[in-house]
C-alpha cells in the first residue's frame, strides 16, 4: 500500500502536478464558500469562461497569461455590472450575455493563433495539470497567498457582507468595495485554477467541495476549513486515479469531488436524502402535490 502511494512521487511531473493540485484546491475551496453561500455561481461561471480571450491576447503580446486572464476576468465583470445598472436587464441575463461573448471570442481567437502558430492552447479549456512547470507553481503560490491573506485580513467583513448585504451597508461598510475585492478573489482564484482543471471544468472545483462541505456543517468558517479538506483530498485523489487508471486529470479531480458531493448528498446527517427524516415528507409532500395537479386536469 505504502509503495503505491509513493511511486508516483519518484517522478518530477507527478510532484509539481501534486503541489499545484493542492494548492488550488485550498484556494478554490475558501473563495467557493462565499460564491456558494450567497448564490454566485453563474458569476464564477461568467468571470471562468471571459478569461479566455485574456489567455489568447497574453500569449500574442508574449506576456504572462495570468495578467492576461485576469485583465479579461476583470473587465467582463465590470461590463456585467454596467449592464446590470444601466439597464432593465437583471444579473443573470447581463452574465449570460457577457461570459458566452467572451467565451466565443476566446475560442475565435485560439483558433486564429493555432492556424498560424501551429500550437496546442486546448489544456486552456480542460487543464494541464501535468504540465505545470516551477514557474507555473510559483504563480500559482503567490496568488494563493495575496486570495489568503485578503481572505483572513477580511474576514469579519465580508462575512457580514455576505449574510446581510443592506445591513453592512447600514453599518457603513463599502459594500461596492467589497463585491469588487470578492470579484477580484474570484477572478485571482480562477486565473490560478486555469492550469490544473481548464476554463471549463475550474467552476466545479470552486463549488463542489463548498457544497459538499455545507451539507456537513453550518458556520461559514467551517465550511471553509472542511471545504478545504474536501478539496485538496480530491485533487490528490484524482491525480492518483489520473496515474494509475491513465485517466485525464482535471476530469479526474472533478469527477471526485463530484463524488464525495453526491455522498454528502445522500448521507449527510442534516440534510441527507438517506438519513434526514424530513426528506421523507417532502416526497410525500411532493407526491400530494403531483396527485392533485393530476385530479385537476381531469
Amino acid at each position: 500500500m505504502l509503495e503505491t502511494l509513493i511511486e508516483p512521487l519518484q517522478y518530477s511531473f507527478m510532484q509539481r502536478s501534486l503541489i499545484e493540485a493542492i494548492i488550488v484546491g485550498v484556494i478554490c475551496a475558501v473563495v467557493g464558500s462565499y460564491l456558494m453561500v450567497q448564490r454566485l455561481a453563474l458569476l464564477g461561471d461568467a468571470i471562468s469562461h471571459s478569461v479566455l480571450p485574456g489567455l489568447a491576447v497574453a500569449f500574442l503580446l508574449n506576456i504572462n497569461i495570468y495578467i492576461g486572464a485576469f485583465i479579461a476576468g476583470l473587465t467582463s465583470t465590470i461590463l456585467i455590472n454596467l449592464i446590470r445598472t444601466r439597464s432593465q436587464i437583471k444579473e443573470d441575463a447581463a452574465m449570460g450575455i457577457v461570459f458566452s461573448a467572451f467565451f466565443a471570442f476566446g475560442i475565435t481567437l485560439i483558433t486564429v493563433i493555432q492556424k498560424d502558430n501551429k500550437i496546442d492552447l486546448n489544456h486552456f479549456l480542460f487543464g494541464n495539470i501535468l504540465g505545470v512547470t516551477f514557474e507555473d507553481i510559483r504563480d500559482t503560490f503567490m496568488i494563493a497567498i495575496v486570495v489568503l491573506l485578503v481572505t483572513i485580513a477580511l474576514y469579519k467583513e465580508l462575512l457580514f457582507y455576505t449574510f446581510d448585504k443592506l445591513g453592512a451597508q447600514a453599518v457603513g461598510l463599502p459594500v461596492n468595495l467589497l463585491d469588487l475585492g470578492l470579484t477580484i478573489l474570484i477572478g485571482l482564484t480562477i486565473v490560478a485554477s486555469l492550469k490544473a482543471v481548464g476554463v471549463i471544468l475550474v467552476l466545479s472545483l470552486l463549488i463542489t467541495p463548498a457544497a459538499t462541505a455545507y451539507l456537513l456543517v453550518n458556520r461559514l468558517h467551517q465550511v471553509m476549513i472542511l471545504g478545504v479538506g474536501i478539496g485538496v483530498l480530491s485533487s490528490i485523489s484524482g491525480m492518483y486515479l489520473s496515474y494509475f487508471y491513465n485517466l485525464p486529470s482535471g476530469p479526474a479531480i472533478v469527477l471526485v469531488a463530484s463524488g464525495l458531493f453526491v455522498f454528502a448528498f445522500l448521507f449527510s446527517p442534516s440534510q441527507g436524502i438517506f438519513t434526514h427524516p424530513a426528506s421523507n415528507s417532502h416526497q410525500s409532500f411532493f407526491l400530494k402535490e403531483l396527485k392533485q395537479l393530476m385530479r385537476s386536469h381531469k
